[in-house]
């Protein structure tokens, strides 16, 4: 029987979703609960990988397991097994040829940004907290992410070493919407390259505290080296949202 799984977690302590030598990660954990519930090992696919302590709201996951179980005693028998910061939210029987990654349409991630002098406390490894920081200009902020929208070389948006012979990708949308102190920005595409949603908001931030201009934006999607590109953005703030599927 073919399975799909959402999963939120939080990530602040785990190597990133991925399977890892000497570090623990989301998809570790998930495995190791599985094969306690399965009485062998089991292996998953996931959406998308997500970096050391990037969150998620809506990580779907897909795996074949021998017996049937009813959806929602297999939700509660894998929970019993994780940590309180790894959780299972739903649980589907779903066609033998659907497959997490290679069946997704769009990903979607969210990135939560606090400005302001003092955060909330329980918002803490959640929002990228800009203590102290000189306020942004959300006019430019909304040009910027404008700008990034549809298809470009992202080359300067993707970390050094990783970025592979094809760096072009379609933003299907970019969108920024703040409510008091809390901005946050909406993107979604059918795949990302590595840091490449983090590496986004750290060069809306550039724009947005006027320390860059759009032409230098434009330049950076024409194809420009990733040292031509502003900060990569803090891992705590970043939300793997949604993901979509042909319904």
């Amino acid at each position: 029987m073919n399975y799909a799984i959402k999963i939120s977690y939080v990530g602040r302590n785990y190597s990133g979703w991925q399977v890892q030598p000497d570090a623990v990660s989301i998809q570790e954990i998930i495995e190791g609960a599985l094969e306690k519930v399965a009485g062998d090992k089991v292996r998953i696919t996931g959406a998308g990988r997500t970096d050391k302590g990037v969150n998620a709201w809506g990580q779907v996951a897909s795996f074949r397991l021998e017996k049937i179980f009813v959806p929602d005693k297999l939700r509660l028998a894998i929970n019993f097994y994780l940590p309180e910061d790894v959780r299972v939210m739903k649980v589907f029987h779903v066609p033998d040829d659907f497959n997490a990654r290679y069946s997704a349409m769009t990903r979607e991630y969210k990135y939560f940004i606090w400005h302001g002098a003092v955060c909330p406390p329980m918002l803490n490894n959640f929002v990228w907290w800009r203590k102290g920081q000189k306020p942004w200009n959300m006019d430019l902020a909304k040009q910027a992410c404008e700008m990034i929208q549809g298809r470009h070389n992202f080359k300067a948006f993707c970390r050094v070493g990783e970025c592979p012979d094809d760096p072009f990708r379609t933003i299907d949308s970019l969108r920024i919407r703040s409510r008091g102190n809390l901005s946050i920005i909406s993107v979604k595409a059918q795949s990302f390259l590595t840091n490449m949603v983090r590496i986004i908001i750290g060069n809306v931030n550039s724009i947005a505290l006027g320390k860059n201009n759009l032409a230098w934006l434009n330049d950076l999607l024409a194809g420009s080296e990733r040292s031509e590109s502003a900060m990569t953005a803090p891992a705590c703030g970043l939300w793997f949202w949604r993901v979509n599927y042909k319904a």
